[in-house]
């Protein structure tokens, strides 16, 4: 596997060591592998952030970066 050196904020470094310490990973390379790897995902799943300007752009999206739905949450 290959390996990557990052630097990364003090805040990012602390919630990593707390989901450790919570249990949540064994190690620090299983939590960042999954962490990465979730993120990823995510990312490929949903595409760029800046594709909710072209919603707006395209009338889909309100002004508020809602879809017409007065609701907080919209799935």
């Amino acid at each position: 596997m290959p390996k990557v050196e990052i630097n990364i904020p003090e805040h990012l470094e602390m919630q990593i060591t707390q989901l450790i310490d919570e249990g949540e990973f064994i190690n620090r390379e299983e939590a960042i592998e999954n962490l990465l790897s979730t993120g990823l995902k995510a990312y490929k799943t949903s595409g760029p952030m800046d594709d909710d300007a072209d919603l707006e752009d395209d009338g889909v999206m309100g002004d508020d970066g809602m879809m017409g739905h007065d609701d907080e949450y919209v799935f």
